[in-house]
């Protein structure tokens, strides 16, 4: 541990000195501040900031702690920032000698994404922190293992490991197997997991049993492969830095919201991996990872492949999601938030949500739930993948004040098919023939096409600058004054130029919405680790 310690980077040391701050533990010498006070008599605790200390004194303050626990958690942290910081350099070399492997794995790491989905408490006990070995070899691995878990809801909200399967390049099994969650479970999901309580009598397998052999199986370097495997690492409680993640290399034309594993299956390989309602077969699941994965390779990794939009069945349109509902609000309570007259149905998802649950109000058509949607009121906001929702404050029958999201299950349809969807709905009350009833409606489309002039256009620029204005964008602002000078100068008739150009602009705040949301999640869940740590540390005292 010693000689570790005297050859690792300052950023690395810096890390691992506030890991143990904010720990609060204390060496031979005491806590950091009281170190520095029998340390370094000159300054002392008055200059507390590890990064704007010597290499020196930050591994003499580590030298201080020889508990088999601190030095089994300080191992653990100095891996895990190891690993972090030989990512980062490798990030910052020339893509030229890459591989097609090592450009998906640093496509998966440079995702807005990533650095949320992957912020794991691997500094846990509990949980098992890969080693990338030797560094240049760890970085030029090409050899890959795709892998998928199931989970099951235990009694005391937490999630646990009933299945993995790994496979490798080939498809050939590498793991295979059941695990006992070891607590009651409460839910077993066997309609999404395919697991059974029959299916776990007799089964000894443990977490860590699976922890020692995932380990073993992720030496030097090999790169891990799945579809938001984050899920899967999580469940595994395995920290592995080199990954690829097919939800995130994969993207739709609109550039925020992710694929699912089957519909990236239809789109790219050709064949649905289930049917819908059937439940996840994880082998099947971790050989079609993999086969996305070898798809891109195949085809070359700077050869965007176009995914087709999945279709929304007729039904889910007169849905609305209703998520991140507090547990202790009754279903029935919110007929008080909505409007509009629906039914309730309770939703079940593969990952359990702990003291939030999902629900799904149907309404009898499409239009209505348009309409319940509108009427809502609620701030607006994006959800993970960048669709459109709103976040609704109320109070219960009770008085208590609670919160949840709202959003379409399908997106908003064009004016012309809608227009188009519409006539041929009211065809058979018409007596107008379908042919007579589209024709007359594509001249409407023309008509309103033809009406819609520059200036309107002009309008449009002028509320994307205000909205990108709120956001303070400078550079934002200049291209759209310019491009506003331009169409007062051009012709009236260059309409579909200035069409172009509102897209590219609406593209741009999509985008930018997209980070922002991401980031002030991160910001969320660092304020709320900072607050468990100050608790912890204030019940210490």
């Amino acid at each position: 541990m010693d000689q570790k310690l005297e050859i690792l980077e300052k950023k690395v040391l810096v890390g691992i000195v506030k890991m143990v701050q904010k720990q609060g533990m204390q060496g031979t010498a005491g806590g950091w501040k009281d170190f520095l006070n029998s340390y370094d008599k000159k300054f002392g605790s008055s200059l507390s900031d590890p990064a704007k200390r010597s290499n020196d004194v930050l591994v003499s303050f580590l030298k201080t702690f020889t508990k088999e626990d601190d030095l089994k958690f300080i191992a653990k942290v100095l891996q895990r920032h190891q690993n972090r910081y030989i990512l980062e350099l490798y990030e910052k070399k020339s893509p030229d000698d890459e591989s097609p492997e090592q450009r998906l794995v640093r496509l998966t790491l440079q995702h807005p994404q990533y650095a949320l989905d992957y912020m794991f408490p691997s500094c846990n006990e509990e949980w098992v922190v890969t080693k990338l070995g030797d560094k240049s070899k760890a970085m030029t691995s090409n050899t890959m293992y795709a892998v998928d878990c199931e989970m099951v809801l235990c009694e005391d909200g937490s999630e646990a490991l009933v299945r993995v399967c790994v496979v490798d390049r080939n498809l050939e099994v590498k793991l295979d197997e059941l695990v006992n969650p070891n607590k009651a479970v409460a839910d077993y999901r066997s309609e999404i997991t395919g697991v059974t309580a029959e299916d776990l009598v007799g089964v000894t397998c443990s977490l860590a049993e699976i922890q020692k052999r995932m380990k073993k199986l992720l030496s030097h370097g090999i790169i891990l492969v799945g579809h938001s495997l984050n899920n899967d690492l999580h469940a595994l409680k395995v920290d592995h830095p080199r990954v690829i993640d097919t939800s995130l290399i994969f993207k739709y034309a609109d550039g925020n919201r992710r694929p699912s594993l089957n519909n990236l299956c239809k789109s790219v390989l050709g064949y649905e991996i289930r049917k819908n309602g059937a439940p996840h077969d994880c082998l099947d699941d971790a050989c079609a990872a993999m086969k996305l994965v070898l798809a891109v390779i195949e085809r070359g990794v700077d050869n965007a492949m176009t995914i087709v939009q999945e279709d929304v069945a007729e039904i889910d349109k007169a849905k609305l999601l209703l998520h991140r509902i507090p547990v202790n609000v009754p279903c029935e309570e919110l007929h008080r938030v909505i409007p509009g007259d629906f039914t309730i149905e309770v939703k079940t998802s593969k990952r359990g949500q702990g003291d939030k649950y999902s629900a799904v109000a149907i309404f009898s058509s499409p239009q209505e739930a348009c309409q319940a949607f509108e009427n809502v009121e609620g701030s607006q906001e994006k959800d993970s993948s960048g669709r459109g929702q709103k976040l609704v404050k109320f109070q219960t029958s009770k008085g208590v004040t609670a919160s949840l999201y709202v959003r379409k299950m399908a997106r908003d349809v064009p004016l012309g098919q809608f227009l188009v969807k519409r006539a041929l709905e009211g065809e058979e009350n018409s007596g107008v023939s379908k042919k007579q009833k589209i024709e007359q409606t594509n001249k409407e489309i023309v008509a309103a096409s033809n009406e819609c002039k520059c200036k309107e256009h002009l309008k449009e620029i002028e509320r994307l600058r205000k909205m990108v204005d709120s956001n303070q964008c400078d550079d934002h602002l200049k291209e759209i004054e310019s491009l506003k000078q331009e169409l007062r100068e051009k012709d009236l008739n260059q309409c579909d130029d200035h069409l172009k150009e509102i897209e590219s602009l609406k593209q741009e705040l999509r985008e930018k919405d997209f980070q922002i949301s991401t980031q002030d999640k991160m910001i969320s869940i660092l304020k709320k680790k900072v607050e468990m740590k100050n608790d912890k540390k204030n019940k210490r005292r």
